[in-house]
């Protein structure tokens, strides 16, 4: 009996968590990266050279890859901000950007970075173009750019995304749409809604991919709500939004967060994009129509609030190996 197709979509810090022990289980495992990013080191790299954003697929190449700590740690290595053009870059980055020209697309760079450093299962960036990311307010103001977005006082209705380049319509990169066509299991997040998971999904042949795949599709809803994103919203708002931009009910599982963070866990300073525990609508949840598995997911570090990877991955391997399909 073949092991489990799992793929899990998202970016961001989040989904690195749940790959990292996924990679450990008997599955046959995908990432899809989203390639929204237009901050930071991504967002300057991205401007300088015209390939996808790098940030988010080095984190999970590290985090799907056997490499020694110190291998990842030199990976992960931020240049000093004294260091001029080179500041606040991690290492990891300019290598991805260096092989992405050199191989003329980041789809061939990860496949090729994957192979050194013996990445277990595979990585596809959502799509091989810098993509912007467009948010349309409750109020009609339009925000573009990722990090542009939570800046902008309101609520989000919905995001879409052109090609960065051309303007374009996005188009999915290869192999991605046959990945979630085969799936067992699809795994959205966790990761921020609008920011990390969302600039995959609304690539059209993503989207489409989602609706008609027979694969059972797993959310991983977030443990705490965002500054300028899901401000006050609870589990079924984000399970909600999802299934309105995807266009159908297309969610089966959530898994939930019941473990209470303690205040002193809520570090405005030091995570400010948090603001508060996502609140249970378990009725709301069942409007939704989908099964609810809730646990402790938490897992209390660097003075946040996080998902403790094993514990997700556990319940994923599980719903991964029962037989029943959406249809």
């Amino acid at each position: 009996m073949s092991n489990p197709k799992v793929v899990v979509i998202g970016g961001g810090t989040g989904i690195p968590v749940v790959l990292k022990a996924l990679r450990k289980e008997k599955i046959d495992l995908t990432a899809i990266v989203t390639v929204a990013d237009d901050g930071g080191s991504s967002g300057r790299i991205r401007s300088a050279v015209n390939i996808a954003p790098p940030g988010d697929l080095r984190n999970v190449l590290i985090a799907m890859s056997d490499m020694p700590k110190f291998y990842a740690d030199i990976l992960q290595y931020r240049f000093d901000k004294s260091d001029g053009e080179l500041a606040g870059h991690p290492l990891g980055n300019l290598i991805i950007a260096a092989v992405s020209e050199m191989q003329g697309s980041t789809y061939r760079a990860i496949q090729t970075l994957a192979q050194f450093f013996h990445v277990e299962g595979k990585i596809y960036p959502s799509s091989d173009a810098a993509l912007t990311l467009h948010a349309v307010f409750k109020d009609g103001h339009e925000v573009l750019g990722e990090s542009h977005i939570a800046s902008y006082k309101g609520l989000i209705d919905h995001v879409y995304l052109t090609q960065t380049a051309s303007g374009d319509s996005p188009v999915a990169s290869k192999n991605v749409v046959k990945s979630i066509m085969e799936a067992d299991t699809i795994v959205l997040g966790p990761g921020s809604l609008f920011t990390s998971i969302l600039p995959n999904i609304v690539i059209p042949e993503i989207c489409e991919a989602l609706w008609k795949t027979s694969a059972k599709i797993v959310y991983v809803c977030n443990i705490m709500t965002q500054r300028g994103e899901t401000e006050r919203f609870s589990d079924a708002d984000h399970v909600r939004v999802l299934n309105e931009h995807i266009g159908t009910k297309v969610i089966d599982t959530v898994l939930v967060n019941i473990q209470e963070v303690p205040e002193e866990y809520m570090n405005t300073n030091k995570f400010d994009e948090y603001l508060v525990q996502v609140d249970h609508d378990f009725e709301a949840l069942k409007a939704e129509e989908v099964n609810v598995i809730s646990n402790n997911f938490l897992k209390l570090r660097d003075g946040g609030a996080f998902h403790n990877g094993e514990a997700v991955a556990k319940e994923i391997v599980a719903i991964s190996q029962r037989q029943e399909f959406r249809h």
